[in-house]
């Protein structure tokens, strides 16, 4: 048997060796190996109540699609975030798309949106034949900056897109002021911000509407899926056929003796009942799960403190903060946070870069021709920033090991 294992699979072997032998051995960093905790980026917090809430829906034989969980799911969301309408997706990605074509959003229109973002937040407009237009964002919450996104309005603008970044409220107030100023349609990409308010309003309620995300890093997750929310019925009812083939429901969408009346061009975004199951479980642990996650984030901002080179991530004092991400500034650039990132991986520690610009992506460079310098604050944000494990159930001892390895990099 080689010692060139993984040593996971040999606990009794890593437990016996003699530390003399092992250092003698031709295997070198056996040893350390031993002494190294694997913390991964995220773990899903889950308990019995998911697996009893999705087998309900396997033994009761129907209606794994378009059964009743959806709606109650629907309802779940729409009252907690306190808004009248929402509908249930199968992704964050879809409920984009559907809005703005539920918000009449094509051809010609320019929607400005953070780089700094997930690529979807990007894409989304192209989908349905719009222009994204980059904004600057702001150092302290790095969502869109008020300022520059006034900057980048012209006459083909249709909509404002920001987006939550890791569960920390924009500066929303100010962007909605920006949209009524210039009659502009605000579309919030909560994706990572369930359970976030600013002042006394949950994110989500802010603008004309708004889009979930349930992915599996999530503070609720469901694996896959999303949920749009809308103020408005008409958006409502718009973003119902979008999802669903364009086919307006007056019955059961399997029943056998309905016709399919599709009235416009539509898409399969329909989320399955068993994901809504799952869902539901998880809505019941969402207050628990925010929870746990800022009582962690308060324990590793105070253990990375006292070292000089990071900067821990804050939201400014009118914000609830739910820390779907924690993310950390490196003060010396991105060749010190990249080579922090290989120092942390080497030692068994989940870290990642949350986001690259989307504007210099591959395909929007070849497609509008960025070559980097247009939007400098984001650039240099995004080479100084580091996402590290966060989640309902890391324990202490591996945040501290977390916050002794970063500590050891720099020293």
């Amino acid at each position: 048997m080689s010692y060139s294992s993984d040593i996971r699979a040999y606990p009794a072997i890593a437990l016996k060796s003699p530390l003399k032998k092992v250092q003698a051995d031709p295997n070198a960093g056996f040893c350390e190996r031993i002494m190294k905790k694997e913390v991964p980026l995220f773990k899903i917090h889950w308990d019995q109540r998911d697996i009893e809430r999705v087998n309900a829906v396997i033994r009761r034989g129907m209606h794994w699609a378009n059964g009743p969980e959806i709606m109650e799911f629907e309802k779940r969301i729409a009252d907690y975030v306190g808004i009248e309408y929402a509908h249930a997706v199968n992704s964050g990605t879809s409920a984009l798309h559907a809005l703005l074509v539920a918000h009449g959003v094509g051809q010609g229109d320019e929607v400005i949106v953070p780089s700094f973002t997930f690529i979807a937040t990007a894409n989304a407009p192209l989908f349905v034949g719009a222009k994204p237009v980059f904004a600057e964002i702001e150092e302290e919450t790095y969502g869109l900056d008020p300022n520059d996104v006034e900057r980048k309005i012209t006459p083909f603008t249709r909509a404002i897109m920001p987006i939550h970044y890791g569960g920390s409220p924009c500066r929303i107030n100010e962007l909605i002021n920006v949209a009524r100023k210039h009659g502009l349609i605000l579309i919030e990409d909560a994706a990572e911000s369930l359970g976030a308010s600013a002042g006394s309003k949950r994110i989500g309620g802010f603008g004309d509407s708004a889009a979930f995300s349930f992915c599996a890093p999530k503070v609720t997750t469901t694996g896959e899926g999303g949920m749009v929310l809308t103020k408005s019925r008409d958006v409502f009812e718009k973003v119902k056929l979008t999802c669903n083939h364009g086919r307006a429901e007056t019955t059961d969408y399997y029943s056998p003796v309905d016709s399919m009346q599709h009235i416009t061009l539509g898409y399969n975004y329909r989320m399955s009942t068993m994901t809504a199951a799952l869902g539901l479980a998880q809505m019941d642990k969402l207050d628990d799960a925010i929870r746990l996650r800022r009582d962690n984030a308060r324990y590793l901002t105070a253990r990375l403190a006292p070292i000089d080179q990071v900067v821990p991530p804050a939201a400014p004092e009118d914000c609830f903060q739910v820390h779907q991400m924690y993310t950390i500034r490196v003060k010396e650039g991105s060749d010190a946070r990249d080579r922090l990132k290989q120092h942390l991986v080497d030692n068994g520690i989940g870290a990642r870069i949350y986001y690259e610009p989307a504007h210099l992506s591959r395909f929007h460079r070849r497609t509008y021709g960025y070559r980097g310098g247009e939007l400098p604050v984001t650039e240099r944000i995004s080479g100084e920033v580091l996402t590290l494990p966060m989640y309902p159930d890391i324990r202490r001892d591996e945040m501290d090991y977390v916050a002794q390895q970063i500590s050891g990099f720099f020293s």
